[in-house]
C-alpha cells in the first residue's frame, strides 16, 4: 500500500523524518476525529449515544495531546513558543508574536 503523506521521495527521507511525518498525520487525524465527534454531538438527541460520543471524543483529544507532545519533544523551539502561548491570559495573537520573537 502506498502512502501519499510524503512530498519528497520516501526512500530519500530519513527514518526520523518519516516518523515525524507519521506523527503529524496522526495529529491531523485526531483533530479531524475530534471535530467529527463535536458535529455529531451537536445534533445527537439520544443522551446515551451522546455520552458515548463525548467519551470517544475525549480519547481522541488525549491522543491528539500525546501526538503533540511527541512532536514538541522533537522540536524544542516549538515547545518554547507554545510554552509562551498556551495556558496564558491575554491576547492570543500578541502572545504568539512575542513567543516567536523570544524563540528566535
Amino acid at each position: 500500500m502506498a502512502f501519499d503523506q510524503y512530498h519528497e521521495p520516501a526512500e530519500e527521507l530519513s527514518q526520523e523524518t518519516r516518523t515525524f511525518a507519521r506523527m503529524i498525520m496522526g495529529l491531523i487525524e485526531e483533530a479531524e476525529a475530534i471535530d467529527w465527534y463535536e458535529q455529531r454531538m451537536s445534533v445527537e438527541q439520544n443522551d446515551d449515544a451522546k455520552a458515548i460520543m463525548e467519551n470517544a471524543q475525549g480519547e481522541e483529544f488525549k491522543h491528539f495531546g500525546m501526538d503533540l507532545e511527541f512532536l514538541l519533544r522533537q522540536k524544542p523551539k516549538w515547545r518554547k513558543i507554545l510554552k509562551n502561548i498556551l495556558f496564558k491570559d491575554g491576547d492570543i495573537v500578541k502572545l504568539g508574536e512575542k513567543a516567536e520573537e523570544e524563540a528566535d
